[in-house]
């Protein structure tokens, strides 16, 4: 396993609240999800807004990329939901 997160792109999911971004394995993309309750685990004050959602995003990206990362190495799949309890 070699995840990787080249591709700084994330994208806002207004309906479900929840921030989706991707890594790579080798040429294999990964997609992760990241839900409303995990924000909130972040940034407990914080609005469920795209511009406030991604702004927690970007200031804890290490923090998400890292418990995405173990996510994936229990068990390879080719998408993950990352809830409160991941972080």
């Amino acid at each position: 396993m070699n995840l990787q997160f080249p591709n700084r792109s994330r994208s806002y999911n207004e309906t479900r609240h929840r921030i989706q971004f991707w890594g790579h394995d080798s040429a294999k993309e990964v997609s992760f999800y990241l839900e409303a309750d995990a924000l909130a685990r972040i940034d407990p004050n914080g609005a469920l807004d795209e511009d406030h959602a991604l702004r927690t995003f970007d200031a804890n990206r290490a923090r998400i990329e890292h418990a995405a990362a173990r996510a994936y190495s229990r068990q390879a799949h080719a998408s993950y939901t990352l809830t409160a309890s991941d972080l």
